[in-house]
């Protein structure tokens, strides 16, 4: 299983980014994808997660009034779309695969395969 994120960039506070995370190779076993994010200096926190095979995002109360996570599966992707961008949210934004499928947040350490990450900075 490869994860590929993108769609980072530099914005301003209060701006609009969608991430993608493209994955391939045996999604068949794919359970769970979630997305993490890690600032400059702090540990990697989980965001929101999402069954690969039907069911509901799931999230962390900080974002759950601005980031929407969702899938689109005839073209194996996964999307995190963030609004109402803050400084505070500035980090570089993982995707994540875990073969079992979970409901509710799951840490990092429960997930096998990684993107590479993408940036996004925010501005004040």
């Amino acid at each position: 299983v490869q994860l590929q994120a993108s769609g980072g960039g530099l914005v301003q506070a209060g701006g609009s980014l969608r991430l993608t995370c493209t994955v391939s190779g045996g999604t068949f076993r794919i359970g769970t994808v979630g997305w993490f994010r890690q600032a400059p200096g702090k540990e990697r926190d989980p965001i929101a997660s999402i069954p690969w095979s039907g069911g509901i995002g799931h999230y962390v109360d900080s974002v759950k009034d601005r980031f929407t996570i969702s899938r689109d599966n005839a073209k194996s992707t996964v999307y995190l779309q963030i609004n109402s961008l803050k400084p505070e949210d500035t980090a570089v934004y993982y995707c994540a695969a875990d073969l079992r499928r979970r409901v509710g947040i799951t840490p990092s350490s429960a997930f096998a395969y990684w993107g590479q990450g993408t940036q996004v900075t925010v501005s004040s």
